[in-house]
């Protein structure tokens, strides 16, 4: 807990540290990585060459110095920093390495502004922000690991069979090597992934495209040109290999309730998606499919939507737009007029995709006056403000 000089010290220092935060986490990452190279498998090396990581640590930490003195709204801010954690199995003697790295970064950026006094009270405030983290995580741990086919840690999955969503998408089923119950996870949510490439740990998050049966996990993962993960699951990995999965996470999940839903996805964001339609759809509510590809041969998940349709033909209307071709229900790009066209009143909006269209989506729904509260979505990455772009 912070003393009451230190936090008047943080209250005075915080525009600063504010002013030059996106610099400090710019020195603290390079800092990090080659005092603890161990610690550098955890981060995506392609959103700190874009930004996205140093973007989401500096958020982070400023929405909780605004936060702090209000628990609950702290708490459910940092439910998604405890969601990343949690998939990627951090543990509490990794915050000391954080929390050394960080406060050299504002001592390389600040300089003699950094006094002793204003070193301890940002060092507190840091430990306070940690054992936080550290409290809500083990919570997360010891919950999932006490749930029928729970784990801790990393548990291995055999590779039981695979299938071409479209020319860029595969579908992965996964089973566990040791032959027993998988744990349930929510529509919507991700896992954490560790593989080993070239002898090297590379841990990433995929979310998990099908409603929970008890048997297997299933991910679809969208191969990308310069990304080691996924290129790696397309081009290196086959039935009967193994890899490492960590507990399931995260916070885009069906709002309850009985309103319809719009589910508006951007090529492989219909992972999250399709297996929240599935729920939905069980539970009697309808749904507006929209989905956007470039193309029919970038349109992933065709058979699996007709079958939900089929299924469901009073519920479930479907629209497809294809941005370089006929033969989707539109041709072009989302705009305001489309969504406005097929938005059913007091509907929940979920959206996913690149972090452009999502942007684009956010903007044109509040638009059209779908308030925050029912406007739900989820970065393929660092968590970062939609109106960035």
């Amino acid at each position: 807990m912070l003393t009451p000089v230190q936090e008047e010290i943080i209250q005075a220092t915080a525009p600063v540290v504010a002013e030059h935060l996106d610099e400090i986490t710019q020195h603290f990452y390079p800092l990090m990585f080659e005092r603890y190279p161990q610690v550098k498998p955890l981060f995506n090396q392609a959103h700190q060459q874009n930004g996205g990581q140093p973007r989401a640590l500096a958020g982070m930490i400023l929405a909780y110095v605004q936060l702090r003195h209000s628990p609950q709204k702290a708490l459910e801010t940092l439910q998604i920093v405890v969601n990343k954690h949690v998939a990627l199995d951090i543990q509490p003697d990794q915050y000391p390495i954080v929390g050394e790295c960080l406060m050299a970064a504002i001592g390389e950026v600040l300089g003699d502004a950094v006094t002793p006094e204003v070193a301890d009270a940002w060092s507190a405030l840091y430990q306070e922000l940690a054992d936080l983290l550290i409290g809500l995580e083990k919570q997360r741990y010891q919950a999932f690991e006490q749930e029928p086919g729970g784990w801790r840690g990393a548990r291995r999955f055999r590779i039981a069979k695979t299938h071409q969503e479209s020319c860029v998408i595969r579908s992965f089923i996964l089973e566990p090597e040791d032959g027993g119950q998988v744990a349930a996870h929510l529509p919507g949510q991700y896992i954490g992934v560790k593989l080993t490439i070239n002898g090297q740990p590379v841990y990433r998050h995929y979310s998990l495209s099908d409603v929970p049966n008890g048997r297997s996990y299933r991910l679809s993962i969208k191969r990308e040109a310069q990304g080691v993960a996924s290129r790696f699951f397309h081009d290196q990995l086959s039935v009967g290999d193994t890899i490492e999965l960590l507990p399931p996470a995260g916070e885009l999940t069906l709002a309850g309730g009985k309103e319809p839903l719009m589910l508006i996805s951007g090529g492989v964001g219909q992972t999250p998606l399709l297996p929240i339609a599935k729920q939905a759809l069980e539970q009697g509510r309808k749904v507006i499919y929209l989905h956007a590809a470039l193309d029919a041969e970038h349109h992933a998940f065709v058979d699996a939507v007709e079958e939900l349709r089929s299924t469901y033909p009073k519920l479930l209307d479907t629209v497809t737009l294809y941005e370089n071709e006929a033969g989707g229900d539109h041709q072009g790009r989302i705009d305001e007029s489309l969504l406005a066209h097929y938005l059913p009143p007091q509907a929940h909006c979920y959206f996913v995709g690149p972090h452009g269209f999502m942007a684009l989506v956010n903007q044109e729904l509040e638009r059209l006056g779908v308030p925050a509260s029912k406007r739900h979505f989820e970065h393929f990455g660092p968590a970062e403000a939609l109106s960035a772009a």
